[in-house]
Formats: C-alpha cells, structure tokens, sequence
C-alpha cells in the first residue's frame, strides 16, 4: 500500500467517527413525534433532549483537542466509539426522560472526538497546502451520515421502531471502535513520520489558544454559521417541512436531507476554492452572505413551491458547508503544539451553538403555540414556526460580520 493510499485509509476512519457523529446529530429530527410521545414531553423539553448531546460535545472540544495533541487521535477515536456505543444503547432502553438524557449525554461524549480527531490525523497525514480541501472531505463524509439519519433512518423507524434503530446504531459504533483500533496510526512511519511536536502544558495551551483575538472572531463565524444548520437540519427541519408542504414524515426527511447534501457538496467545494485563492476571509464571507439570502427567501418569501424549498435548503446548506474553511484559517495562525486545541475551540463554538438554538427554537415555538394536538402530541403551525425560526437569518448575518472582522493575515 502507498503512503498516500494508507494516508487516505486511515483518514477516512476518522471521518467515518464524524459521519456517526453526525447522524447521531441529526437522528431526533426523525423522531420527534415518537420521542414527545414516549416521553411524554414539549418541543422546549425535546429540544433540551436533542441538544444534551451538543451540550456534552461542544464542552469537551477543548479538552479534546489538548488530549489529542499529547496522547494522539487512535487511542482518542477508540475509546470513543466505545462511549458512543454505550450511550446508543442506554437511550434505546430508556423508559424515563432521566435516562434517555442520560444516554444522549454518552453519546455526545463518545462522539465528540470525531472531527477534531479526523483533522488530527490530516495534520499528519496530509501536507499543508491540503488541509482544507481534506476538511472539507471530512465534512463531505460526515453528510452521509447525516443523510442516512434522516429518510433511510425515518423509513426504519416507521418500519422496527426508534429503540431499535439506536440499538442498530450502538452495534455500529462498537464495530467502528474495534476498526479503528486496528488500522488507524497517529502519524506516518519511519522517515515519512512528522516531526515531534513541541512539548507544551495543557494550561499554557489552552491560554495560547484563548488570548487570539482571531480565534475569537473565527469561533463567532463558526458558530452563527452552524447554528441554523444544527438546528433546522438537525433537529425542526422536517417538522417545519411537514406543515410548510403538508408531506409526510419520509417525504420531509427526504427534502429537509436536501440541505446535508448542500453541505457534502459546499464544504470540499468551498476548501479546494479557498486553497485555490490562497484566500480565507473572501470565501468566509460570500458563504455567510449566501446563507443570509438563503433563509431570507425560504422563510419569508410567500407560497414557495416544494421545488423551490428543496433547491434553497440545498443552496443553504452548500453555502454553509463553505463556512469549514474558517478551520484553516485558524489552524494556519496556530503552532503544531496547539493545533487540536485551536480546532476544538472553533469546534466548541460550531456545535455549541447548535445546542443553544435548538431548545431555544423549541422555546419559541411553544410560546407561539396555539393549543393543537394530535394524538397527545403537540402539533405548530406555520405561524409558530415563521416566529421561531426568525434566529436563522440573525445568525446568518452575524456570520457575515464575524467573517469581516476576521483580522487580515496573508496569505489568508
């Protein structure tokens, strides 16, 4: 096997743990109505319910990204998986909401290695002038699995149930653990190997990484940029959809699936330009102004057509995907004994947000309900959703401004 072919190999793995990561992510959107009746809950309760896994996930990308520069992404991605696997099976055993909290806790622990792990091992593995076209392959990957959490995992659900789909998805990630084991290495061998990194405290790493004005910056873009995806597709997309064209739960799944496959498409696309240009802020900012217009027309232009949703969720989505180059422009202010520090912090802010929207869209959307149920499950109509979802279109336009106060730095 060559370098570069075991390169992409072992690469992959780490994608493969981001691809489960994120149909993880997405999988409550599937199941809303089944999960507010099993558990007998609210869209703010659901929403809180969804977003534990964001929460436990957007809390440790700092410490994971210190651990992964001291004890390296194979040990990391491993152990992992094994979290995520418990945590899958925990939720699909949960008779009470304490323990299904419980499990989406577990699994946001276990998966939260994945992407910062994947871009550990590019580092690596891969020369510079690469990182961010193979960050946006590591995105790419990732939407497949969040597309198979949304209408092949809404057609399984409608066919075993969700308790026996999760207990499918625990089986995957012991399976994915025991690979990774096996096949990923830190680092190339031998004369090929990277040069050892810089010894550095976690403290003095975690300082390093804080007092930058510019991750600070980056971080906001991250996260406004984030936010609408995680929480349309990843949690309200299909409900939304459902009422907006009156489908069924497949067919929404299938179009809300629509804006992850914008995504796969926009985040290498959007890499390979920015390496292209040797350009970061440009690129940063069209994206987040693309993804302002997006919103704008799918949320308050009137009577769009089915056709025309379905064309802006994926737009949307290709435009936010764009948004992975800001990980390159951290990364290349970053020195090598930081470099998974900086990404978990810029990590940190992308899916944090995400864990703030979602309940947050919940919150709105029960404080605009108007009492309609439907078999004991709450059912929002348009008008909640068009005073709920107003957040994606600020967060889009806080993206845009956090793009341009990015500090200038050549060749970026």
């Amino acid at each position: 096997m060559t370098h570069s072919s075991r390169a992409w190999l072992i690469w992959s793995l780490g994608a493969l743990s981001f691809s489960y990561a994120f149909f993880q992510r997405v999988a409550p959107s599937v199941m809303v109505a089944d999960l507010m009746r099993d558990f007998a809950v609210s869209a703010a309760v659901l929403g809180n319910l969804s977003a534990i896994y964001l929460y436990a996930y957007a809390g440790l990308q700092i410490p994971i990204g210190l651990a992964l520069d001291r004890w390296g992404p194979r040990r990391m991605l491993s152990g992992a998986a094994i979290l995520a696997a418990c945590g899958s099976f925990l939720f699909a055993t949960a008779e009470g909401l304490n323990l299904a909290y419980a499990g989406r806790l577990l699994v946001g622990i276990g998966c939260a290695v994945g992407f910062v792990g994947a871009l550990k091992l590019a580092t690596h593995w891969f020369p510079p002038t690469r990182f961010a076209f193979v960050s946006g392959m590591t995105m790419l990957v990732a939407m497949m699995g969040a597309v198979a959490g949304q209408a092949p995992l809404a057609a399984l659900v409608d066919e075993v149930g969700w308790r026996v789909a999760m207990f499918g998805a625990a089986g995957g990630a012991a399976l994915l653990a025991i690979v990774t084991w096996l096949i990923v290495r830190d680092r190339p061998d031998g004369e090929h190997g990277a040069a050892a990194e810089p010894s550095i405290t976690m403290a003095a790493g975690l300082r390093q990484v804080i007092l930058g004005w510019h991750n600070w910056m980056i971080a906001l873009y991250a996260g406004t940029m984030a936010a609408p995806f995680l929480a349309y597709g990843g949690l309200w997309g299909v409900t939304h959809q459902m009422q907006l064209h009156g489908l069924d739960r497949f067919e929404a799944a299938a179009t809300n699936s629509l804006m992850l496959i914008g995504w796969a498409v926009g985040a290498p696309a959007g890499g390979w330009i920015s390496d292209r240009l040797g350009r970061r802020r440009i690129p940063m900012a069209c994206a987040a102004g693309l993804s302002l217009l997006g919103w704008l027309i799918l949320l308050y232009v009137p009577n769009l057509s089915l056709a025309a949703s379905q064309l802006l969720l994926f737009a949307i989505g290709a435009a936010s995907g764009a948004m992975v180059i800001c990980i390159a422009a951290a990364r290349e202010r970053a020195s090598a004994a930081v470099s998974g520090a900086t990404t978990g912090f810029i990590n940190t802010a992308m899916v944090g947000s995400g864990a703030i929207t979602q309940p947050a869209i919940g919150y709105l959307l029960d404080l605009n309900w108007d009492g309609t149920l439907e078999a004991g499950v709450r059912i929002y109509s348009l008008g909640a959703f068009d005073a709920a979802l107003v957040t994606l279109p600020i967060c889009a336009a806080v993206g845009l401004t956090a793009a341009l106060l990015v500090p200038k730095r050549q060749p970026v």
